[in-house]
C-alpha cells in the first residue's frame, strides 16, 4: 500500500497540476495536522485517494478560504482523533493537537487531558489484538512522543503518554507532524521499541505491507 502522509506546510508540487503525474497509485493520505481544508480537498481529488486526519494545534473548528468559503471538514475525509479505523486491513488511530500552551484552545492537551483520550481507545484496540492478533499498524498524531523529534519549549514537547501507547500496542508506525525542520541533518526518523517514528513534515511517502 502507497501512503502519502502529510503535515504543516502546503507544498507547491502538491498543490498543482502534476500531483497525480508525480505520486501515482496512492491507495491513502494520511493528515497530520496544521494543514488546510482545502489542501486536503485537493490532494484527496487529485489523487482520487481516501484520507483520514487528525487536526493540529493551529487548526480551527472552522477554516475560511481565501474566496470567503468557510470549510468545516474535508469532504469524503475521515478525522481520526479518538478513533480506530481500518482501510483494506490497514488499522489505524488517531490523535490530534499539541501540548497545552494556552488556557483555552480545542486542540491542546495537558499530559493528563491526553491520556484520558488513549484510555477511551484501550478497549478497542484490547479487542484488535484478540481478534487480528495485533493491536494496531499505524499511529497518526500530531505531536510527536516525548524525547523524540521533539523541542524543549513547551509548544513543541511530545506527550509521555505515546511513549507508553507505543509501548503497549506496538503498532508498526507512528506519523507525526508538529515539528518543523530546517536543517537537512535533524533527525526525522527513529525506531522505538518496536515502531518506525516517522516526522512527516511536510510529506512522506510510505511503502506498507
Amino acid at each position: 500500500m502507497r501512503i502519502l502522509a502529510v503535515s504543516d506546510r502546503v507544498l507547491d508540487k502538491l498543490y498543482s497540476g502534476q500531483t497525480r503525474r508525480m505520486f501515482p497509485d496512492i491507495d491513502l493520505i494520511i493528515g497530520c495536522g496544521d494543514l488546510p481544508f482545502y489542501y486536503l480537498d485537493f490532494l484527496t481529488s487529485a489523487l482520487d485517494a481516501p484520507l483520514v486526519f487528525v487536526r493540529g494545534n493551529h487548526d480551527g473548528i472552522e477554516q475560511y478560504a481565501a474566496d470567503g468559503s468557510v470549510w468545516r471538514g474535508v469532504r469524503g475525509g475521515v478525522d481520526i482523533h479518538g478513533k480506530i479505523v481500518t482501510h483494506k486491513g490497514l488499522i489505524l488511530a488517531g490523535m490530534q493537537g499539541s501540548m497545552r500552551y494556552k488556557s483555552r484552545s480545542d486542540y491542546m492537551y495537558s499530559e493528563s487531558e491526553m491520556r484520558m483520550v488513549v484510555a477511551q481507545m484501550v478497549p478497542r484496540l484490547l479487542w484488535n489484538r484478540q481478534r487480528f492478533g495485533r493491536a494496531l499498524d499505524i499511529l497518526v498524531t500530531h505531536s510527536p512522543p516525548f524525547g523524540i523529534h521533539d523541542r524543549p519549549d513547551l509548544p513543541h514537547t511530545g506527550f509521555k503518554v505515546f511513549l507508553s501507547f507505543l509501548r503497549m500496542f506496538k503498532p508498526r508506525y507512528h506519523l507525526h507532524g508538529h515539528i518543523h525542520i530546517y536543517r537537512q541533518d535533524e533527525i526525522t526518523s527513529t525506531v522505538f521499541e518496536e515502531t518506525q517514528i516517522e516526522n512527516v513534515y511536510p510529506y512522506r511517502l510510505l511503502e506498507v505491507e
